[in-house]
């Protein structure tokens, strides 16, 4: 073994050594707003996601997905390096468009630090490089210039913040660390421009934000989930979740509604079923995704589908997986539409590993 290999497996063993500390999540813990809209430092992850349908006017219809992602890596927090990666930070964006067929995306990732990037702590306030979703006067905005679209949108909150499980205690396994701090803006009123085709669009639309972090989020039996936020015609919200097995079961499962009057409904995992209807292949990764569901929720039976089918996102250079999350509609047990949102699937290709 050479002088620099043996250097480099002391640097890492002594890394391992000096792993570090994360909180947990644990029940009990009042979220507060405005100040927990911000960056969580101490948990191990962190996501500020927005989707949403925009309506680019002619009867055009476009999904969208913003999403940032903050990691805490396993280091020593001594390490007295301006160097060293204490916060890295990824994201996401897409545009579902069936004028094109397939799911424009692109990606970014940095570590924080060098005015580079950042994930704020007490606001909103999350930039990697020209990206940036940022809260001020109240209003969300969010500026994404990609490769093969922009977006430039705001977003004005019309309900309060909704707390999904126990008042914000979310837990995703048998396993009481298995659990996340978590919570959700739905009905978000969204308003911008979209640039696609070297042409800029008035939009306007409804979204969905989800803010969630934890330190222990997935147990080691859990290979992904299934999950699925919809804006409901009637002014409720409906968040629907399953932590899915090797075999394709159900690890745990959980869900929110929030009805038109104001009322909440926490689901316990035996309230919540996910049934496929209808799979579809990529023809890039060969990963087969089932878009379209049945999902008893309660004593109630809804139903998704795909606003389009190829909706995949390949996101191997920054957060190393392949997953999809796609813009859909709901419908109720008679098949009549009752609301839009969207559907997230991952670790269909392979286990998710956070």
């Amino acid at each position: 073994m050479t002088r620099l290999l043996r250097a480099l497996l002391a640097t890492m063993l002594a890394l391992a050594a000096q792993a570090a500390d994360y909180p947990p999540v644990v029940p009990g813990r009042a979220l507060s707003f405005p100040a927990d809209e911000g960056s969580h430092p101490a948990y191990r992850t962190e996501w500020w996601y927005v989707t949403g349908w925009l309506d680019a006017g002619n009867g055009k219809r476009l999904g969208f997905q913003v999403t940032f992602f903050r990691s805490r890596p396993d280091l020593d927090t001594g390490n007295p390096s301006r160097f060293a990666p204490r916060q890295l930070l990824f994201a996401h964006a897409a545009v579902s468009d069936p004028g094109v067929g397939r799911l424009l995306h692109d990606e970014r990732s940095a570590r924080a630090g060098f005015g580079l990037a950042e994930a704020r702590e007490g606001a909103t306030d999350v930039r990697i490089d020209d990206w940036s979703l940022v809260k001020s006067d109240g209003v969300f905005r969010a500026s994404i210039p990609a490769r093969e679209f922009g977006l430039d949108l705001a977003f004005r909150a019309s309900q309060p913040p909704l707390l999904h499980g126990a008042k914000g205690f979310s837990q995703k396994g048998p396993e009481p660390a298995s659990a996340s701090h978590y919570y959700s803006l739905p009905q978000l009123q969204v308003s911008g421009e979209i640039t696609a085709g070297g042409k800029r669009l008035p939009v306007t639309g409804s979204a969905w934000l989800d803010h969630e972090w934890s330190s222990s989020l997935m147990d080691a039996e859990a290979v992904g989930w299934d999950w699925v936020g919809i804006n409901l015609d009637d002014g409720g919200a409906l968040m629907l979740f399953r932590m899915r097995d090797a075999r394709g079961g159900a690890r745990w499962a959980g869900g929110t509604l929030r009805g038109a009057d104001g009322t909440v409904r926490a689901f316990a995992p035996a309230d919540v079923e996910f049934a496929p209807e209808r799979n579809w292949r990529s023809p890039r990764s060969g990963i087969a995704y089932p878009v379209a569901w049945r999902i008893r929720v309660g004593d109630r039976v809804v139903t998704v589908r795909p606003l389009m089918e190829d909706q995949e996102s390949d996101t191997r250079k920054s957060t190393g997986t392949i997953y999809w999350e796609g813009a859909v509609e709901a419908f109720d047990a008679a098949d009549r539409p009752i609301g839009r949102g969207y559907l997230e699937l991952t670790g269909y290709g392979k286990a998710l590993r956070l």
